[in-house]
């Protein structure tokens, strides 16, 4: 582990055990999701150029996000239940994510015009078809973006334990609307990795889209029903003899508490 690595973790880690008076805690939930699609890319080799396969999986997530004055947390595992010919690819891979506040460390007001405020970020990631065990470190900025709930962009080294080390961009964000009495949430990711000598660049764009279910019986926010669209090129960074660019729709229900 390096000594940039260790600075950013222990400086989370210190953050998030920091005393009560000197934290403060803005938002803390879960959720539980279930998704199914049709539509999943899967390996398959064929020297033609023309690898890959469509299959169908149910994917059952546990997400958990926390907002601090001294920064943040995100955790979730994803747990892929396949059907038919990949039922023996079943498997759970999660990621945990601590941000640092760069106005929080350093005492300093840090927003300038629509930047919020400049943040460390480290990132773990976990399990997968092929068990890995992989490290992100870096920085970013958190965006005033009118309408957003939140709007953040980070830039990692990324520790690979299977394949070369690379860079990576990330995008998240989260916007509320509403059309007559029906609410609505617009959230997702940009991942862009890098290509490096054993692997292809890497690009995903995840947005979901969903309605307030459950505000229609007065309980905003805890029962969402709506749709996942996934697009990803070099689908774990591999070549088009092994897997096709992946474009699905998934069927969505997520429960918050």
């Amino acid at each position: 582990m390096t000594a940039l690595r260790k600075t950013l973790l222990a400086g989370c880690v210190a953050a998030a055990c920091a005393p009560s008076a000197h934290a403060e805690k803005f938002f803390g939930g879960s959720s539980i999701s279930l998704l199914h699609s049709d539509q999943y890319q899967g390996v398959e080799f064929d020297p033609a150029g023309n690898g890959g396969k469509e299959v169908e999986a149910t994917v059952f997530t546990f997400e958990n996000a926390t907002a601090h004055n001294w920064g943040g947390t995100f955790f979730f595992v994803d747990r892929t239940q396949g059907q038919g010919d990949i039922e023996d690819e079943d498997e759970t891979y999660g990621e945990f994510a601590p941000t640092l506040s760069g106005s929080w460390l350093t005492g300093a007001d840090l927003s300038a015009g629509p930047v919020k405020d400049v943040f460390l970020g480290a990132q773990y990631e976990f399990g997968g078809s092929t068990e890995v065990d992989n490290y992100l470190y870096g920085a970013g900025l958190a965006w005033d973006v009118p309408g957003f709930l939140f709007f953040t962009t980070g830039f990692y080294y990324v520790d690979n334990e299977q394949i070369s080390d690379d860079l990576q961009l990330t995008v998240a964000w989260a916007a509320p609307f509403a059309i007559g009495p029906a609410r609505f949430l617009v959230d997702g990711y940009i991942d862009w990795s890098t290509a490096e000598d054993d692997h292809k660049s890497e690009f995903q764009f995840v947005p979901q889209i969903k309605l307030d279910v459950s505000n229609f019986w007065g309980a905003p926010g805890v029962l969402y029903a709506g749709i996942e669209y996934q697009y990803w090129n070099n689908k774990y960074g591999l070549g088009d003899e092994l897997i096709d660019t992946q474009s699905s729709i998934s069927a969505l229900a997520q429960f918050h508490f």
